[in-house]
């Protein structure tokens, strides 16, 4: 028997171990609408990472889920989330990405805020009733919800919803792994923004898509293979795969957790990387063993982990770290950023290979997002041009299963099962027989 849920946009049926996702949920504005309603104006959405702001009286804006916000550190090195608008006129007030200063001024009428957000002067004060700024309506509005993990802040536009720990869940485990890799990391300067014609969901489904790495991304397994071959002497190498597990990580989060032949900056060093550059590699990798332990050590320097944790921020883990963020538009439509990240005080040349991967690997003109991106607009595509065939499959794999080969899909069954509860008004992550999280 078939049970539909998410406003009847995904059917499941146990028996026959069939999982479809309706096509139309990539396409419809009304769907669209209701993501914005009971997704982004309800979950806990990535803001930033603490290194952004590392100094008193930064800051950076940057828009999330349809608002201009502010994410900064104020004089006190108090971290805030501010509506980047003018409690006067709803003026801009942080027009510049990024930024440092002891306050924000209002370029319109010349309203000036500490930059705790509180109401500091304005000119030609006459006219304004005794005590006007004394109730703190005038400061800037903070965003109603502000939580930190290990470095990464999220907000939240739901004053009710579960505090930030419980909604992550089993997806912690993983932001430690990223954490851990070093005594302090950093988000390097700079952002990948680019956008691509596909619905947002889509890239949610990809990162962690252990199914499509061999076909779609074939010219990088052959330049890697090559550039292996090169580095040890023109000696053949077998042919290149991916080998790992997938996880459901509870509240819509999962993960992919996999063997790569490449180095990672974490500790494992690659032949290609040059013999000069061995020591040093191997010198982090010991100080990683006396921080977190030999077993947490092998588990960070040697496998790689895509994560997606609802609804839209992904970290990708492999020969450099990347945090990415989704902003959906139109149906068709969504806007990509990426900063890289690396550990704080690291030598030039190992800041120079993960941006060489930043670059030539996971951005928009690298060997494999490039591959993603066609994939994903063809589908996208594909939704409008056979709209009589109307459901995607997503049923490879035990329905039940929470651990599975990464070529499998219930990682991705995992974010659908909880965007269909939040379209149906059922998800309650209280509630651990609709949400479950799971620990290794």
């Amino acid at each position: 028997m078939t049970r539909y849920l998410g406003q009847g946009n995904v059917a499941i049926d146990e028996e026959a171990g069939r999982f479809r996702v309706a096509r139309k949920a990539f396409t419809s504005n009304e769907i669209l609408d209701w993501e914005h309603n009971e997704i982004f104006d309800k979950c806990w959405l990535y803001l930033g990472h603490s290194s952004e702001i590392d100094e008193p009286g930064t800051y950076v804006s940057r828009e999330i889920a349809g608002r201009e916000l502010i994410f900064n550190r104020d004089v006190n090195g108090q971290v805030h989330a501010f509506f980047n608008a003018c409690p006067h006129r709803g003026a801009k007030i942080c027009a510049e990405k990024s930024g440092q200063g002891r306050n924000f001024f209002c370029l319109y009428h010349g309203w000036m805020f500490e930059t705790d957000g509180k109401f500091k002067r304005l000119p030609h004060h006459s006219g304004y009733p005794e005590g006007f700024s004394d109730d703190g309506s005038v400061n800037l509005a903070a965003v109603p919800r502000l939580q930190e993990y290990r470095g990464f802040w999220f907000i939240c536009f739901d004053k009710d919803a579960i505090d930030l720990n419980s909604y992550l869940g089993g997806a912690m485990e993983y932001l430690d792994c990223a954490a851990d890799q070093a005594e302090k990391i950093e988000v390097i300067s700079g952002t990948q923004e680019y956008g691509i014609s596909a619905n947002w969901k889509l890239l949610c489904e990809n990162t962690i898509d252990g199914y499509h790495a061999d076909n779609l991304h074939a010219t990088y397994f052959d330049f890697a293979r090559n550039v292996a071959s090169a580095a040890s002497g023109g000696a053949p190498v077998p042919r290149l795969r991916l080998e790992g597990r997938s996880r459901d990580l509870g509240n819509g989060h999962g993960v992919v957790e996999f063997s790569a032949p490449w180095g990672r900056a974490a500790g494992k060093w690659s032949p290609a990387w040059g013999e000069d550059t061995r020591a040093e590699v191997e010198a982090n990798y010991t100080s990683l063993v006396e921080r977190v332990g030999e077993e947490k050590a092998h588990r960070i320097a040697n496998l790689n982990r895509n994560i997606v944790i609802f609804p839209n921020l992904m970290l990708v883990d492999a020969a450099g770290l990347v945090i990415r963020t989704i902003q959906p538009g139109e149906p068709g439509k969504m806007h990509v950023s990426t900063w890289a990240v690396g550990a704080a005080g690291e030598p030039y040349w190992l800041r120079q290979l993960r941006m060489k991967n930043f670059l030539t690997f996971l951005g928009p003109g690298g060997l494999a997002t490039p591959d993603d991106i066609e994939a994903l607009e063809r589908c996208q595509q594909g939704f409008s041009n056979s709209r009589e065939a109307g459901w995607n499959d997503i049923s490879k794999g035990d329905l039940n299963a929470d651990d599975l080969p990464m070529e499998d899909e219930g990682q991705i069954r995992a974010f659908w099962r909880e965007w269909a509860a939040r379209l149906d008004g059922s998800a309650d992550q209280s509630d651990v027989e609709k949400s479950k999280v799971v620990r290794r």
